[in-house]
Order: C-alpha cells, then structure tokens, then sequence
C-alpha cells in the first residue's frame, strides 16, 4: 500500500517529516482519517492528539495545540500552534499546567478577567491533551515490554 508524506510543523521548529501509512488528525467537527490519495482539503485542527502509523512500526503519538492542515493526494502539511512528540512530554510539567490551570478556574476571581479565563481554559485543554498521549506512550512501552522474549520466560516462570 502507498504512503503519504506527513510534516508537522510547530511555530518554533518541525516536529515530525517523514512518509507515513496513515495519519489522524484532530479536526473541528472530529478525527479526520488520511491515507494516500485522500481528496484535498484544508482542516482547522483543535488542540488534540495526532496519530501516525506506519506498517512495521509501533504507532506514534503527538500533542498538538491546534492548528490548521492542509491534505493534497500526496502530502499532508499541519500548522499547528504547539506540537510535540509523546517522547518528548513531560508529564510532571503538564499535571502542574492543569493544576495551576483547575486552580484559577476554580478560584472566586474566575467571572473578573474574560481573557485570561478563556487562557486557562485554553491551557487546562492542553494540559489533559497531552498527558493523554504521553500516557498513551507509556502504555504502548509496557505492552511492548511484555511481549519480550525475555519477560514471556519470566512469566512463565512465574
């Protein structure tokens, strides 16, 4: 089957360039599935997760803080806002951004300031995104861990 060439692009660098199987991508009204030879559109991307497969290799997972994409038979190039690999997120960094986040959101003063309560919104999002996928990852790495030859004998020793 034919691949697609997939680049995520951050405002700060490319997260991700390379041919793919499919990608999933998380748009406005829903998931938005690309194989090759999709019909073209352009997308407004929500804050989400980015989903990338490949034949033989384990899937890969990215936070993305909304964006746009734009999907031509042969490519699929996304804008997004923020992005990140599920390696690459810090888990501890994000519940502290959802913390901080429930905590204003939460607070008396969450009616005064219309701007900086839809930023925590906006952040709060972010944050449950992506420990979303970077707990997607850890549990990919654990069930991959359990198929090792070496821990299948163990088990069985057990």
């Amino acid at each position: 089957m034919s691949t697609i060439h997939l680049s995520l692009i951050a405002q700060d660098r490319i997260v991700y360039d390379d041919d793919v199987k499919m990608v999933i991508l998380p748009g406005a009204s829903g998931a938005i599935g690309v194989l090759a030879k999709h019909a073209p559109l352009m997308a407004v991307l929500q804050p989400g997760e980015i989903l990338v497969r490949n034949d033989g290799e384990e899937d890969r997972y990215f936070s993305v803080g909304g964006g746009f994409a734009e999907v031509r038979p042969d490519e699929v190039v996304v804008l997004a806002r923020s992005a990140e690999s599920a390696e690459e997120i810090d888990i501890a960094r994000a519940e502290e951004a959802m913390r901080r986040a429930q905590e204003y959101l939460g607070g008396p003063e969450k009616d005064r300031d219309m701007e900086r309560r839809l930023a925590m919104e906006s952040a709060l999002r972010r944050s449950l995104t992506r420990m979303k996928v970077a707990r997607k990852r850890a549990a990919v790495r654990s069930r991959s861990a359990d198929h090792t030859p070496y821990r299948q004998a163990q088990q069985e020793e057990e």
